[in-house]
């Protein structure tokens, strides 16, 4: 295992963090809250992964920067899971209890979000899953430390089906279409099919089912499938190395690029800079925030952090789509706390259980998200004892040769649809595992 551990300050200013050196700072006398990170550095993800990782860490030294979460820093440890399942669990194990308890865990893999669904429960720690784990995860009734924040699979899948919908004009005409679906044949990819399922059921149009075996750098037959059954639109649920495989793969096989959609794993820089002009009209849907260099918290970061030598990666990553996801995802690991020391005590270190309330009670509203320069990257995001979502917008960007450009408003997933659906999934679960739903009395504990 891998380990950086760094407990960050405004009194440790001058402190740099090279490259992937193993640094210990000394947190004596200093009240922290413990962030651990489960990294997916090396590995088949790691060109998307790191920036994530990179973007959870920066933010929380801006946090510190500014004076801490009402004085208490964030400290944060990482441990290399590689997105593996097996060693996920033991990074879990090794941080759970450091510095005074962990206060959330963002697996970063499906995989492993279904490996401590049991054990969070036990351990009362939180689960941030934002746009991946457990769909059903958003019914709070039954998943009480899961927390699919601003977005899930059924979500992404939506948007998507929507998207098509919309340029196809109306889902109507989605009648007699093929759409094929590319997807990592894991948890991770498998999550998306039951709303394309349940899409296609309402309105006539065929799956296509194209699984991909990880880590996916053989997709050869898949592509000459394809190029047979010529889909109308071919939506990619991919990630990592498998999805610049996927889409040269298309390409040469004379598969168009502004056919293919992929969701928000399958979306960012690292997937379509190699591939450059030729990629062009490439989409992807984005669970709210996509390419954010213009950001009123990118300023901050460049300002507070990058330009004291406390960057965590390279500055030219500040902004980009997957840094972003891991800036948002630590904003949001934050806010829970902040909201969380609403009731039990402002510059109080937060346990587990305390922050899980503030992530089940959080109401982020536009001016808080003014406030922490999040305008116009996140919509406003309000939970409660049955919503562990808090909010289902998407957009979908297109990729002009050398970067992302949004090219769709705001697209909000059906719920009179996904909700149903996660109730079945949510109470399918409670049953095989015997658990009781949460009664209202729980919902203010």
């Amino acid at each position: 295992m891998q380990f950086r551990n760094i407990g960050l300050s405004v009194a440790l200013a001058a402190l740099t963090l090279a490259g992937s050196a193993i640094q210990t700072v000394a947190v004596a006398q200093q009240k922290v809250q413990f962030f651990p990170s489960l990294t997916g550095r090396t590995g088949p993800v790691a060109p998307n992964a790191t920036p994530f990782a990179n973007g959870y860490w920066d933010y929380m030294k801006l946090v510190n920067a500014r004076g801490g979460i009402n004085g208490v820093m964030t400290l944060v440890e990482e441990c290399e899971t590689a997105y593996a399942t097996d060693r996920g669990v033991e990074c879990y194990e090794r941080l759970k209890g450091r510095h005074g308890g962990a206060t959330v865990i963002h697996p970063l893999s499906t995989g492993i979000t279904f490996a401590l669904t049991e054990k969070v429960a036990a351990d009362k720690i939180s689960l941030i899953t934002s746009g991946y784990g457990r769909s059903d995860s958003a019914d709070g009734g039954v998943f009480k430390w899961n927390f699919p924040l601003i977005g899930h699979y059924w979500v992404a899948g939506d948007a998507v089906l929507r998207h098509i919908a919309n340029l196809e004009g109306g889902w109507g005409k989605l009648k007699g279409k093929k759409i094929g679906i590319g997807y990592h044949d894991s948890p991770f990819g498998r999550e998306l099919l039951p709303i394309v399922e349940e899409r296609a059921k309402r309105h006539g149009f065929t799956p296509l089912m194209l699984p991909i075996p990880a880590p996916g750098v053989e997709q050869k037959s898949i592509w000459l499938r394809v190029r047979q059954e010529r889909p109308d639109y071919v939506i990619l649920q991919t990630w990592g190395i498998m999805t610049p495989t996927a889409i040269r793969e298309a390409l040469a096989v004379g598969y168009p690029a502004s056919k293919l959609i992929g969701t928000w794993w399958s979306g960012a820089e690292p997937d379509l800079k190699d591939l450059g002009p030729a990629a062009r009209g490439y989409n992807a849907v984005m669970m709210q925030h996509g390419s954010s260099r213009d950001s009123d918290v990118v300023k901050e970061i460049l300002a507070q952090v990058h330009a004291k030598g406390q960057g965590t990666g390279p500055r030219e990553e500040v902004g980009d789509v997957l840094y972003m996801r891991g800036v948002v995802g630590a904003m949001l690991s934050v806010e829970g706390v902040f909201r969380a020391q609403e009731r039990f005590g402002k510059g109080k270190v937060m346990t587990g259980e305390q922050a899980r309330w503030g992530y089940e009670n959080l109401d982020i509203g536009r001016g808080r998200l003014g406030q922490i320069g999040f305008t116009g990257i996140v919509s406003p995001i309000k939970t409660s004892c049955d919503d562990h979502m808090g909010s289902a917008f998407a957009r979908i960007h297109t990729w002009d040769g050398s970067r992302f450009n949004w090219s769709s408003d705001w697209i909000e997933s059906d719920m009179s649809i996904i909700n149903p659906m996660v109730k079945a999934s949510a109470d399918r679960y409670a049953s095989e595992k015997k658990l009781a739903r949460r009664p209202a009395s729980d919902c203010n504990n």
